[in-house]
C-alpha cells in the first residue's frame, strides 16, 4: 500500500498541503468558493508542525498494524478494504479519544466543538495522488 512520506528538509512551512486538503474535501469546484463558504469548511487532515527552522507536514501514516483501529471501541476507525487507508466514521465515533492516545505519530486530533475526532487523512479517497502531495511546491510530500 502506498503512503505519504514527508521530507523535512524540503518543507518550507507554506501550508499549501493544508489548504488543498481542505479544498479537496470541501465539495466545491474552486478555491474561492471553498474558502468563501466558511461555515461548512472541513478541517485539514494534514497539518504543518513547526519548531524553529524545521517544519514538516503531519498526517496519518495508515499503519499496517494500526493501533487506532485496535483501540477504537465503537468501530469508527477502520481500514478501507479497497484503498488500504485507515478511515474514520464520524457518525460512529463516541468521542472516547482512544485513537488519539495510541497514535504513535500524533496524527489524529480532536474537534472540540463536536467532542469527536476531527478530520483524518483518507488519502483523498483513493485518488492517484492525494491533494496535499500534488500541490506541494517543494516536493516535500511523496506518495509511494
Amino acid at each position: 500500500m502506498k503512503r505519504i512520506r514527508t521530507i523535512e528538509d524540503y518543507c518550507i512551512g507554506c501550508r499549501l498541503c493544508e489548504i488543498f486538503c481542505i479544498f479537496e474535501h470541501s465539495g466545491h469546484q474552486t478555491l474561492v468558493k471553498a474558502f468563501s463558504d466558511r461555515e461548512s469548511l472541513p478541517e485539514a487532515a494534514v497539518r504543518v508542525e513547526e519548531d524553529g527552522a524545521i517544519s514538516f507536514a503531519l498526517q496519518c501514516r495508515h499503519c499496517e498494524d494500526a493501533p487506532c483501529v485496535a483501540a477504537c471501541i465503537s468501530g469508527a476507525m477502520r481500514r478501507d478494504p479497497a484503498t488500504g487507508a485507515i478511515e474514520h466514521d464520524e457518525d460512529r465515533c463516541v468521542g472516547c479519544w482512544s485513537c488519539v492516545m495510541v497514535c504513535p505519530f500524533g496524527a489524529i486530533h480532536v474537534n472540540r466543538e463536536k467532542n469527536k475526532v476531527g478530520s483524518k487523512c483518507d488519502l483523498c479517497g483513493g485518488k492517484d495522488v492525494p491533494a496535499c502531495v500534488a500541490h506541494c511546491p517543494n516536493e516535500a510530500l511523496i506518495y509511494e
